[in-house]
């Protein structure tokens, strides 16, 4: 199994920032990619980046040039960044990551959450 540690998020007023961190750990024998995600109340989960292993970055156009999505894979950790935050960006954000637990097998694996709140 691999367990997904989050930290960071909280309330913050517009035009603040906020710094997320999600630490992977367990039966890890390759991370592919780790991201995040988030859902607002009444919405559905939507990607908002991702880092592969060799760096390539894919994020919703609602976050470019706001959001900075960083990967450390010495330490199976992944760190976002977000700046210039909205009330928009209010929701709870997941960490995600695609790890292959033995040379053969893969999954997604999902952290438990951490709300974002910005205030106008």
């Amino acid at each position: 199994q691999v367990q997904l540690v989050e930290s960071g998020g909280g309330l913050v007023q517009a035009g603040g920032s906020l710094s997320l961190s999600c630490a992977a750990s367990g039966s890890i024998f390759r991370i592919i990619a780790m991201g995040w995600y988030r859902q607002a109340p009444g919405k559905q989960r939507e990607l908002v980046a991702s880092i592969n292993a060799g760096g390539g970055i894919n994020s919703a156009d609602s976050v470019k040039g706001r959001f900075a999505i960083s990967r450390d894979n010495a330490k199976n950790m992944v760190r976002l960044q977000m700046n210039s935050l909205n009330p928009e960006d209010t929701a709870d954000y997941y960490c995600n990551a695609r790890v292959y637990t033995t040379p053969q097998e893969w999954g997604d694996y999902w952290g438990q959450g951490t709300q974002v709140t910005v205030s106008s």
